[in-house]
C-alpha cells in the first residue's frame, strides 16, 4: 500500500499494528516514569549530600564562633547572591544542615553499621522528613536512625511520621513481655519481639469514660486503618469475632491478623481489666487452634498478643513461663477519652450572641 498525500498509509499502518503500537506506547510511558523516579532520587541524594557537606563545614570551621551571631544570615544572603533562584538556603535551613551533620556524624565514619544503616540509607528520605526527625530526636542518634528506617520501610508521609514521633514509638517498640525467645527459633523470636509494643496507644479513639470491653473492641474495628498503623508494618486484618470450630465447640477470637513479614497468623485478644493469669489459657487455646486448623505449609507458628488495661510485669512473666505457645502481653493507653455527653465549659459562639441579644 502506497502512502497518499493525506497520510492514509500511515493511519492504516497504525491501525494494523494497533496492539503492538499501544503496547510500545505504554512501555515508553513506564520507561519515562521509571527514569523520572531515578532522576528524582538522584536529585534528592544530591541535595542531601550538599546539605550534609555544608553542615560538616560549619562544624569543622567552627563558623559560629569565628563569625559571630549573624553568621547564618550573612551566609544565607551570600549564597543566594551566588546561587540565584536556588531554594533551601535560608538561615534556618542552614542551621538544620549543621544539626543534620551533628546528629549523624558517626554514620560517616563506619563502613556499614551493625544495624545495616549507612549514608545511602540516610540520604534516601526527603529533607522535610529529616527536619521533623531532627526536631523530635535532638541528639539521640539511635532514635533518629530508627525513624529514618521506619520512614523508608513504610513510605511514611510527614504527617504519619509526626504522628508516630508523638506516640513514643521508639520507646515502646519491642517492649511487650513475651515468651517468644523460649517458644520460637532464635531469628523468628527476635523478629516477633520487634513487632510488639508496650503500651499500645489508642489515642485515635473517642469513647465513654466508663467504657466496656465490647465498646473498646468496636471502636478499634471502626478505626481499623489507624489500629493497623499502631500495630505496625505487615499486619493484614482477617476479621473480628473470628469463628473457629474446636472439637464440638465454637470459639470466637477477638481479632485475627496475618503478618506478611513474619508469615504467620497473629491472634489479638483485648481486655479492659488488669492482666490475670487465666487470660493466657483462653488465648493459648486460640493460638493452638489456629495452628491446627488454619496454618498452612510455609506459615510460621501462630503468635498470640494480649492487650490489657494494665499488668504486673512479674506476674505476666511468670505466667508466660508456663505457656508452650508464643504469646506477648502489652498494656494499652487511651490518650483521649471523652464522655458521650461531654460539653465544653466554654460558651459557644451562638450562646455568646444570644447573651448579647438579651442585653440589647
Amino acid at each position: 500500500m502506497k502512502q497518499t498525500e493525506t497520510g492514509e498509509f500511515m493511519k492504516n499502518e497504525i491501525t494494523v499494528y494497533d496492539n503492538e503500537y499501544t503496547s510500545w506506547l505504554q512501555e515508553l510511558k513506564e520507561r519515562y516514569l521509571s527514569q523520572q523516579l531515578k532522576a528524582h532520587s538522584a536529585v534528592l541524594n544530591y541535595y542531601l549530600e550538599f546539605y550534609w557537606s555544608v553542615g560538616k563545614d560549619i562544624v569543622s570551621k567552627q563558623s559560629e564562633n569565628k563569625y559571630g551571631s549573624g553568621f547564618y544570615k550573612r551566609l544565607s544572603n551570600d549564597l543566594k547572591n551566588e546561587l540565584p533562584g536556588v531554594k533551601g538556603l535560608s538561615p534556618t535551613n542552614l542551621k538544620y544542615m549543621k544539626y543534620f551533620y551533628e546528629l549523624y556524624k558517626d554514620v560517616e565514619n563506619r563502613q556499614q553499621a551493625v544495624d545495616d544503616f549507612s549514608m545511602k540509607e540516610l540520604f534516601s528520605i526527603p529533607w522535610g522528613h529529616h527536619v521533623t526527625i531532627i526536631d523530635k530526636c535532638k541528639s539521640n542518634e539511635k532514635k533518629a536512625i530508627f525513624f529514618v528506617n521506619k520512614t523508608r520501610e513504610n513510605n511514611w508521609s510527614r504527617p504519619v511520621l509526626l504522628n508516630f514521633l508523638d506516640t513514643d514509638l521508639y520507646e515502646r517498640q519491642g517492649k511487650a513481655i513475651s515468651n517468644f525467645a523460649n517458644t520460637l527459633p532464635a531469628l523468628q523470636g527476635e523478629l516477633a519481639q520487634q513487632i510488639t509494643k508496650d503500651p499500645y496507644t489508642f489515642d485515635f479513639l473517642s469513647i465513654r469514660e466508663k467504657y466496656e470491653e465490647e465498646e473498646l473492641k468496636d471502636a478499634l474495628i471502626a478505626n481499623i486503618e489507624k489500629f493497623l498503623l499502631e500495630l505496625g508494618r505487615g499486619f493484614a486484618y482477617m476479621g473480628r469475632e473470628f469463628r473457629l470450630e474446636v472439637g464440638s465447640e465454637e470459639k470466637f477470637m477477638d481479632m485475627l491478623f496475618y503478618n506478611t513479614n513474619l508469615h504467620c497468623y497473629v491472634v489479638v485478644e483485648v481486655k479492659i481489666t488488669k492482666f490475670k493469669a487465666a487470660d493466657l489459657g483462653q488465648l493459648g487455646l486460640y493460638v493452638s487452634a489456629v495452628n491446627h486448623i488454619m496454618k498452612k505449609e510455609g506459615d510460621n507458628p501462630t503468635l498470640g498478643l494480649l492487650i490489657c488495661k494494665s499488668k504486673d510485669d512479674i506476674v505476666a512473666q511468670y505466667s508466660l513461663e508456663s505457656s508452650a505457645v508464643p504469646i506477648g502481653i502489652s498494656e494499652y493507653e487511651l490518650s483521649k477519652v471523652y464522655p458521650v455527653d461531654f460539653k465544653s465549659s466554654l460558651p459557644t459562639i451562638e450562646e455568646i450572641e444570644e447573651s448579647l441579644k438579651d442585653k440589647e
